[in-house]
């Protein structure tokens, strides 16, 4: 039961609040401390970045997993109805449903008013590319891809990792995506963040394909069911990501339309461009699909601390 209550506490949070304030949101905080402990990387050897790379994700994750989990367990042992508020509050950090809709929307509403500049600064929120000189179908196509990535590494992934683990786990697992958004790629860090990267795609790779399921149900309220089918089996291996692209995929055969990062992939080849109104049916499979991933986890915490 305190499982299902802290779930159920923290949705609520999500839905009537959205994100915590920059300086209460413990995701910032991870940002922080991974700045701070990346200055004193060495700069020069492989081997020696992939060993503090590695230390870099124990360190970080640690960090907020291993209190937040003492903590509750204390307050679980003295006071259970604040345990379970503690748990909800914490749970809510691991996972971004209103604010991840909220950031399209932006996106879309300066389409809408043909305010490309803005529209391009409203997306860089949302993706890592450079965004300064796409243009509008571009812009479109990024919020989109982006919603869909997200609904794995902002929604089931944290949700499931909470329903299993509890709230330390989401946390956790919170901490191994923000480290593998910050120096998980190429340049830069490739070998500092290689650890956090792959810890992060091993996961991420069954809540992807979970996602990418739930991706394809919720398309039967907001588009084309069989055509997120298809194109997931045919374009999810399409994406650099052994991940993304399930999702992605998904919503490019829902929504009937190209998405595209240049150089990168393309998915549903031969589809019209995304457009403004591309983003708010891709929100519209996103609720649906989001609704039927909090039934499930529901479900699942109901089965798995029953008595």
């Amino acid at each position: 039961m305190d499982a299902v209550l802290m779930l159920a506490g923290a949705l609520l949070l999500d839905l009537l609040a959205g994100e915590y304030p920059p300086r209460l949101h413990p995701v910032v905080w991870m940002g922080k401390l991974t700045d701070r402990l990346v200055d004193l990387a060495p700069r020069e050897g492989s081997v020696r970045q992939l060993l503090f790379g590695a230390l870099l994700v124990l360190l970080v994750a640690g960090a907020f997993a291993l209190p937040l989990q003492a903590g509750l367990d204390w307050l679980g042992q003295a006071n259970r109805g604040m345990a379970v508020v503690a748990g909800a509050v914490a749970f809510k950090a691991a996972f971004s449903i209103r604010a991840l809709g909220e950031a399209a929307r932006r996106v879309e509403a300066a389409l809408i008013e043909d305010e490309l500049s803005q529209a391009q600064a409203a997306v860089s929120h949302l993706v890592s590319r450079d965004t300064g000189t796409l243009n509008s179908p571009q812009v479109a196509s990024a919020a989109v891809e982006s919603v869909a990535e997200n609904f794995t590494d902002s929604v089931v992934a944290p949700l499931l990792y909470g329903v299993l683990l509890g709230p330390a786990g989401a946390i956790a697992y919170r901490a191994v995506n923000t480290l593998d958004a910050m120096v998980g790629y190429h340049g830069r860090y490739e070998y500092l963040g290689k650890a956090a990267a792959r810890l992060d795609d091993l996961l991420n790779y069954v809540p992807a394909r979970i996602a990418g399921l739930l991706m394809v149900a919720g398309a039967r309220f907001g588009g084309s069911a069989p055509g997120a089918w298809r194109a997931m089996w045919r374009d999810h291996g399409l994406t650099e990501s052994p991940n993304a692209g399930w999702t992605m995929s998904a919503m490019a055969g829902a929504l009937g339309v190209r998405l595209e990062k240049s150089g990168h992939y393309v998915l549903a080849a031969g589809s019209p461009l995304a457009t403004a109104g591309t983003i708010e049916q891709a929100l519209r499979v996103y609720r649906h699909a989001t609704a039927l991933a909090v039934t499930l986890c529901f479900l699942l915490a109901a089965v798995l601390h029953a008595g």
